[in-house]
């Protein structure tokens, strides 16, 4: 699946080159979504090995890295040489964020609940922040979203987000649904298989809305479980109710009580 998705991004990068941005988007989300189910392929045919993660590495560089740089070179910022030096960065940004990755991946005295948390947006997140310009430019024509200046920018965020040390959520700690979420979990499905086949651009960019509004929320998460040791090893359900049931015992106080920093007497027995 690895050989697939770089085939997948490389052939991106030429459909791209023809002007041919759709088929490229869906290519790139392709390659996306083969990197995401090939390690757990591995797993379970049991053919993980150290070369396979080794290969890993250099497809998600290809996939996520180098194809988006020069899909975004050739298009949206074609003609300018400041372009070209934007693409680099967001290729290099890349390129470290896998390194450390690998190096994260590889210490084994890490806490058990940074398994569930990713340090800085991962590459395919980034990849389609990055594109989320190309997708805007597909689906409403020319606009600010679409100038050299509004995507060089936008280029840069997203390599920032990649090398970062912002806490992400990690997919894997989210793919557990309980009973109360799966009737909204599939609302959400068929409302995005519908804007799939009818606004697949508009799709991509809740996409990308959606994950960018997520950042704050990982980053109190991480916060709070780092705080208190007792949670490391707990799934992160467990740490969601218990952060339920800790804000129901907290007394609500009004806004006067609260300006002046007063507490409710204690009851009598």
């Amino acid at each position: 699946m690895t050989i697939l998705a770089v085939c997948a991004g490389l052939t991106a990068v030429r459909l791209a080159a023809v002007n041919r941005l759709d088929l490229a988007l869906v290519l790139v989300v392709g390659a996306a979504l083969l990197d995401g189910i090939d390690g757990r392929v591995a797993r379970l045919m049991n053919a993980t090995s150290k070369i396979g993660a080794e290969l890993d590495s250099l497809a998600d560089a290809i996939n996520f890295g180098v194809v988006p740089a020069l899909i975004l070179s050739a298009t949206l910022m074609s003609g300018h040489d400041l372009g070209w030096a934007i693409a680099l960065v967001y290729c290099c940004a890349i390129i470290l964020r896998l390194a450390r990755f690998n190096t994260l991946t590889d210490d084994e005295n890490a806490p058990g609940y940074t398994r569930d948390f990713f340090v800085g947006v991962p590459a395919p997140a980034a990849a389609l922040i990055a594109l989320g310009p190309v997708g805007l430019h597909q689906g409403l024509g020319d606009g600010w979203w679409s100038s050299f200046p509004a995507v060089g920018v936008w280029t840069l965020l997203a390599a920032f987000l990649a090398i970062s040390r912002i806490p992400t959520s990690s997919l894997k700690a989210t793919t557990k649904l309980s009973r109360s979420a799966l009737a909204p979990a599939l609302v959400i499905f068929a409302a995005a298989a519908a804007l799939l086949v009818t606004y697949p651009y508009a799709l991509m960019v809740a996409v990308i809305a959606a994950y960018l509004v997520h950042i704050p929320f990982a980053w109190w998460a991480n916060r709070w479980v780092a705080a208190r040791p007792e949670h490391w090893e707990t799934l992160p359900a467990e740490r969601r109710r218990h952060r339920r049931m800790t804000s129901k015992r907290r007394p609500i106080l009004r806004k006067s009580q609260a300006r002046l920093g007063l507490r409710r007497p204690p009851t009598g027995k």
